[in-house]
């Protein structure tokens, strides 16, 4: 298998839920970063990260870049039924009216 050929762009809607699932892990990085910002510019400030439960390897790589991350105010793991599998990202700024009106509820647990 060839490596070095060019992959064609993956299009992810920006609803404020990012699967990992369909990306390498070399690509996680950038991939959570662009969508952050692509949330926060739509007022998306509460983001649902799925990284799975396996290890843990990609659940730390994806917990690490958020600890850094300057659009970042909190996170934790998903109070929800996905527990340790997804991750709860609250960003900073203004929450849109959309999110206000019909946004996921629950608690969240902070790392």
């Amino acid at each position: 298998m060839n490596e070095s050929h060019d992959q064609e762009p993956v299009s992810v809607p920006v609803n404020g839920v990012l699967d990992l699932h369909t990306f390498s892990p070399r690509d996680v990085s950038s991939v959570v970063q662009e969508y952050l910002r692509a949330c926060q510019e739509k007022g998306i400030l509460e983001v649902r990260i799925i990284h799975g439960k396996g290890k843990g390897v990609l659940r730390r790589q994806v917990h690490t870049l958020l600890e850094k991350h300057p659009r970042v105010a909190t996170f934790g793991l998903d109070a929800g039924t996905s527990s340790w599998g997804a991750t709860v990202v609250r960003l900073k700024g203004e929450v849109s009216r959309k999110q206000r009106n019909g946004g996921r509820r629950g608690k969240k647990r902070h790392v």
